[in-house]
């Protein structure tokens, strides 16, 4: 059995398309899912890409991915990795992918001289929480995840926000 970890290319929108889909199932959040392939190849292989993709292949087979994009600390003056998903195939788990994934992320903190790599994770999901709390990941209390979508974006921007096609 071997494991690969290689970044998403051209052409694999799909792919990612479907362990996002996939995620969001597991997390009962499909309601909230409109992303399409085509914003995704936007958005990972456009003219300028914002994110990337790493998939985790168990024997050539795609099991788990991760997308991710670049932050800036003020606080540490550098920059950081943010883990925006994670996902291994529920039948992949347990073989160490995901800590794989992780790793191989903190690897391109230390050579790039990153700050931090940062994500969140649903409070419910206790065996994800375990499992970070292995690899020396600490909750970060007393901060709350703030967001603007939707109408209220649209109307603090002054400006229609554009919604997604399907």
């Amino acid at each position: 059995m071997s494991l690969r970890i290689r970044p998403a290319r051209p052409g694999e929108a799909p792919l990612v398309h479907a362990f996002v889909r996939e995620l969001a199932r597991y997390e009962r959040l499909e309601h909230e899912l409109d992303a399409t392939e085509a914003m995704l190849d936007e958005a990972l292989f456009g003219e300028r890409p914002r994110v990337s993709c790493d998939f985790a292949e168990w024997d050539g087979e795609p099991v788990g991915f991760t997308l991710w994009f670049y932050t800036f600390s003020t606080f540490r003056g550098r920059h950081g990795i943010f883990v925006e998903d994670l996902f291994v195939r529920e039948r992949a788990r347990r073989r160490g992918i995901g800590e794989a994934l992780l790793a191989r992320l903190a690897a391109r903190c230390g050579a790039e001289g990153l700050a931090r790599l940062e994500w969140r994770v649903l409070d419910w999901n206790a065996p994800s929480i375990a499992f970070y709390r292995t690899i020396g990941a600490v909750p970060l209390d007393g901060w709350t995840t703030m967001r603007v979508t939707g109408a209220p974006l649209a109307a603090l921007s002054g400006a229609p926000v554009p919604e997604a096609t399907s």
